[in-house]
């Protein structure tokens, strides 16, 4: 009858069994044989043996996960973003305090053993046969270092992370394998080093240099006595020897650590004694990841690289493959964000809505001629919690942003204006543009088949003093609805597709614009700030479109040493002639001069613009440039569902809100200030000679006019049938309202929000 033993026990059966297996493996792993998949050990298919005549590059310099640092255009740091908070440094920039603790209380032979201590497998045999259970590891430091490189390749992936800690002897048979081979090719500094860098110090920190900033806000290089036992204390534990959470415990374990320096001769038990005296001197730093940190109210802009890195084929061929060497980290992205002008794009945000209220605003500024992204701001902060959001409503969707963009309303007229031109209409072609009008019978399309009005469908004016003939300079700056879609009817829809698909203007979501005459004139579809932004830009460089970009370079920690890797780089191809955009800009100077964008103006320097409000002052817009910045400004609600009219935005009261005087202003600041001591540059301007029989048409007109003027000009993106203007100069005037029921499928392509319905954020 075998002999009772205690729970959790080991018979002495067992015992000797077990002293038989660990000193036959010991004595394999030692002899450097290679034992079979399958024996007398029964070792499973997973934690078999395979061939080790090459030691893995991995475990030579272990592909640690480290932070990414955001920097701006300058230099400067915007946030950092990491997965494993760790910053690898070399062992000379080590505090010699620090690698002697961790030696003394993980390895106190580890100068004197190889691989494998076998006086510490028998002697943990030893007592751990006596106590019944597991009193004593024998892993030397090697062998931690080989298991934390699994364990750190298996990332956050679960099953990965069992595989890489699973108690199977084919395992440990591996790593005790490796450890040899590590020890023969790295040497026992190399083997320090990286094990410092790669080991887990609790507080999110990984490796010794995150672990210094984290508990005492420095390098580890300049961690004292005391500061390095309580360190190498925590690897053990760090949940239970947590100083943050358990000073007590934290502290008898750093004096453990402490006494063994001290009977391993690093230290005399004098100077143990003075340190365990010592309070544990925390200066604990919080650890700041992710955009949500970025400085200067550039969560966004963050967010919006991290997007573009996830997204373009040039950082991997599959998302999955991208993601994984963002994780990996360790990379320095400079981007191409001007401190400068974010800067003064917040600040005008903030000084003009306030995130409280019940619309938002976003704005972002691209240089003409070269893609950057310069600034790129909201109202509304990054984060998760009341009036805050996750989503960039600057931004197409795909890149975290609003589920189709905003509707645009007339900003869109000088695509069409633009396309006019090219395609042959004078700069000063005249229309009839009466106050109500219907749409025409049938427009052209790029298909060939035409669009056909069989609803007999009506637009008007802003108010019932805009009474044509008018030619273009002066439909443009009173952003006269009938006039664009006479326009469109003259010269069909197909020049506005492709010179829209050349400034490289798609819906939020990615799609074509829709080739219906209130997509394709009145701006009824959803565009990003920073479509129109980079789209106007075409116009300030002279008819060159170039592609948006925000990073100028990343280098990535590999080794020792940085590699640059490839990044996207802005594409520019001409969207039009010079002439046609000299053109254009002599037209929008006139809005900021003396049309609806007055407000906006800039008083330093030239500059022009082109204000939008849309279908119940759902969406107000202001697009406007210099020869040498582009900027879009869009104030709505994300979910379009707020109609501004008696509204509050930024503590200043409105009756109804158009793009000239709220969109507007914020741009006009915003500029200002990012262009402050920056080269004062001209547009290349045309002379626009009047359209034939202006002074014909100004006698008829007589005093219709006013002072020649009609206010905020801007329109409801169908033209006036829903959400009309306030007229005058903006504080009266009539509301008008849709006289009919707008039959369904009139305005075709998706709304701005879920299922054309509601926004996102």
């Amino acid at each position: 009858m075998p002999k009772k033993r205690s729970a959790g026990g080991l018979s002495p059966t067992q015992q000797a069994a077990k002293f038989l297996g660990v000193s036959v493996l010991a004595g394999a792993v030692l002899a450097g044989i290679a034992l079979p998949a399958v024996g007398a050990l029964g070792l499973a298919a997973k934690g078999s043996v395979e061939s080790f005549d090459e030691l893995p590059a991995n475990l030579k310099t272990p592909p640690l996960s480290q932070r990414t640092t955001i920097l701006d255009a300058n230099g400067g740091q915007i946030a950092t973003v990491y997965s494993r908070d760790r910053t690898v440094v070399d062992l000379k920039h080590i505090s010699p305090h620090m690698q002697k603790a961790i030696v003394a209380i993980e390895d106190s032979r580890f100068y004197q053993h190889g691989a494998v201590d076998l006086k510490g497998v028998l002697r943990a045999l030893n007592r751990n046969a006596q106590s019944g259970g597991v009193a004593e590891g024998a892993s030397t430091l090697t062998q931690q270092y080989v298991k934390n490189v699994f364990v750190e390749e298996a990332g956050d992936d679960p099953t990965k992370v069992a595989q890489a800690t699973q108690q199977t002897i084919g395992r440990k048979i591996r790593e005790l394998k490796y450890a040899i081979q590590v020890e023969e090719e790295l040497g026992k500094k190399k083997i320090l080093e990286n094990y410092l860098n790669i080991t887990f110090f609790g507080q999110q920190a990984y490796g010794v240099e995150a672990a210094a900033r984290r508990y005492f806000s420095k390098s580890a290089k300049e961690l004292n006595l005391q500061e390095s036992a309580l360190l190498a204390g925590i690897v053990q534990s760090p949940s239970r020897y947590d100083p943050v959470n358990d000073e007590a415990e934290a502290t008898k374990r750093r004096n453990v650590v402490l006494q063994r320096m001290a009977e391993v001769g690093d230290i005399s038990q004098e100077q143990a004694d003075a340190a365990k005296r010592k309070p544990l001197g925390l200066k604990v730093r919080q650890p700041k990841n992710g955009c949500i940190t970025a400085t200067k109210g550039a969560s966004f802009y963050c967010a919006y690289v991290r997007q573009v890195f996830l997204s373009d084929p040039v950082f991997g061929k599959t998302r999955e493959a991208r993601a994984k060497i963002w994780n990996q980290g360790g990379l320095t992205i400079r981007t191409t964000l001007d401190p400068q002008a974010q800067e003064s794009v917040q600040d005008s945000i903030k000084n003009h809505v306030y995130k409280s209220d019940k619309v938002a605003a976003a704005a972002t500024l691209v240089e003409p001629g070269t893609g950057k992204i310069l600034a790129m701001g909201q109202s509304k902060p990054y984060g998760y919690g009341k009036n805050e959001t996750e989503y960039n409503y600057s931004v197409d969707a795909d890149m975290g942003g609003s589920n189709f963009g905003f509707p645009t309303g007339s900003t869109f007229k000088p695509f069409v204006a633009a396309a006019a031109i090219e395609a042959g209409k004078p700069a000063n072609q005249v229309y009839p543009a009466p106050y109500e009008m219907p749409y025409p019978k049938t427009v052209q399309t790029c298909s060939g088949r035409p669009w056909v009005n069989d609803g007999d469908y009506k637009l008007t004016n802003e108010n019932e003093s805009e009474v044509g003939p008018y030619d273009l300079r002066e439909a443009m700056a009173k952003s006269v609805n009938t006039y664009f879609v006479q326009m469109i009817g003259d010269i069909g829809m197909c020049p506005v597709v492709k010179m829209t698909d050349r400034l490289g203007a798609v819906q939020g979501n990615g799609d074509k614009i829709p080739e219906v005459p209130s997509s394709m004139t009145l701006g009824s579809t959803g565009l990003s700030p920073l479509t129109m932004a980079s789209a106007y830009a075409a116009f300030a460089n002279r008819g060159m479109y170039c592609t948006p970009v925000a990073i100028e370079s990343i280098t990535q920690k590999v080794g020792e040493r940085p590699k640059s890797l490839k990044v996207p780089k802005s594409t520019c191809s001409r969207a039009m002639s010079e002439k046609t955009a000299d053109t254009i800009n002599t037209l929008l100077r006139g809005v900021v001069d003396s049309g609806t964008g007055r407000q906006a103006g800039l008083t330093d320097r030239e500059s022009a613009g082109k204000t939008g409000t849309t279908d119940e002052r759902k969406n107000a817009w202001f697009v406007g440039y210099t020869p040498n910045l582009s900027g879009a400004v869009w104030v709505g609600s994300a979910k379009q569902n707020v109609k501004m009219t008696s509204i509050s935005i930024g503590g200043v009261w409105h009756d109804l809100v158009f793009g000239g005087a709220v969109p507007g202003p914020i741009w006009k600041d915003a500029m200002t200030g990012a262009l402050a001591g920056r080269p004062v540059e001209s547009f290349n301007l045309v002379d626009i000679p009047d359209g034939p029989g202006k002074k014909d048409r100004d006698r008829d007109k007589g005093d219709r006019d006013g002072d020649g003027d009609n206010g905020n000009g801007d329109d409801g993106f169908i033209g006036g049938l829903i959400g009309g203007g306030n007229g005058g100069n903006g504080d009266d005037g009539a509301f008008p309202e849709p006289s009919f029921s707008i039959p369904e499928g009139f305005l075709q392509g998706p709304g701005n929000g879920g299922n054309g319905n509601g926004g996102r954020g």
